[in-house]
């Protein structure tokens, strides 16, 4: 049987209204996270903290990306009072909806202070009705180089999800569950109601808004630089025992200028440094998702000593292996 939180102390706090407006052809993995994680914060507290409610730009049916149709609980101007509203946003990006009525309804939502908040390209119905000035915002990586383009002034990040006073944007996929719990843990007793939320979804680790969205290497260059993209394979492969720099630009045919100057020009980088980001990526990543001792950690990643691993941890990330280890397991 599930463990629940029953805490007197804040049992009897207000039951919060969170609206998930879905844009046609919507996620549903967005929108699924987002509302099963707040339907498992219920569970664990053994009330209801959040009440959800389903909203569509009218009462028909609203279809998403895989086809399966929706009925919202309501239309947008039929919607009571909420606390929250999340814009489910589409794949891809739906431009051609017809955009003023949706556009006046969260200005009026922003007006009235109820939280905004994006999934997936969410973001951008909040940035078309200039509501993410002044604010950091994400969304998913394909749709970065789109929302900058149509919203030059606005600031854009590579994280999972953003949480910036009252504005939630995040990148969509099952980041939108680690937003989620990041907002259930902000609420009084929340973040062992989050914790056991968690559980509930099997999630073993909640990712925090610090952490990036890994975006392949393939997106960042096109098709325009196969030798580096095939160097770089050849890194990912070889993490635990690292290859030279020599026997690198060998295997490509290339020499080692030519190759430093394809990461200075391509990846803002040397070669080694992107070598290095690379392996204590790996290395943050089993830090954060097993027990293994860090002397182990380093050595799979091909550090030597785990003084020396410590070392480029700390100078990377800003805090130690063991730091940011406790950390996360507060969190």
């Amino acid at each position: 049987m599930a463990r629940s939180v029953a805490d007197p102390a804040v049992s009897h706090a207000p039951t919060k209204t969170v609206g998930l407006l879905v844009i046609p052809n919507f996620t549903t993995i967005g929108f699924a996270s987002t509302i099963e994680t707040l339907r498992m914060a219920n569970m664990a507290a053994r009330r209801d903290m959040f009440r959800t409610l389903i909203i569509g730009p009218g009462l028909e049916p609203v279809t998403a990306s895989n086809g399966m149709r929706i009925l919202p609980d309501c239309a947008m101007q039929d919607a009571p009072k909420l606390d929250i509203l999340l814009v489910v946003g589409a794949n891809p990006i739906v431009s051609h909806l017809s955009s003023r009525p949706l556009l006046n309804w969260l200005r009026k939502l922003a007006h009235e202070r109820v939280a905004l908040g994006g999934i997936c390209t969410g973001s951008y119905w909040l940035a078309r009705a200039g509501l993410l000035k002044g604010y950091r915002c994400t969304i998913h990586w394909e749709d970065i180089e789109t929302l900058k383009d149509h919203f030059p002034g606005i600031i854009i990040s590579h994280q999972l999800f953003e949480l910036d006073r009252d504005r939630y944007t995040c990148s969509g996929g099952v980041a939108s569950m680690d937003m989620t719990l990041q907002l259930i843990a902000r609420e009084p007793g929340g973040r062992e109601i989050a914790a056991h939320a968690a559980e509930l979804l099997l999630c073993d680790r909640a990712r925090s808004a610090q952490e990036q969205q890994r975006v392949p290497l393939r997106q960042k260059l096109g098709t325009s630089q196969p030798k580096l993209s095939q160097v770089v394979a050849i890194m990912e492969a070889n993490l635990e025992e690292p290859v030279s720099l020599e026997e690198l630009a060998r295997f490509n045919d290339v020499s080692v200028r030519q190759l430093e100057r394809l990461f200075h020009k391509h990846l803002q980088r040397t070669p080694s440094q992107y070598y290095l980001e690379l392996r204590l990526a790996r290395a943050r990543g089993l830090l954060l998702r097993s027990e293994s001792p860090v002397r182990d950690i380093a050595l799979a990643c091909g550090f030597v000593s785990a003084a020396h691993f410590s070392k480029c941890y700390s100078r990377l990330f800003g805090v130690s292996p063991m730091g940011d280890r406790k950390h996360i397991a507060l969190h």
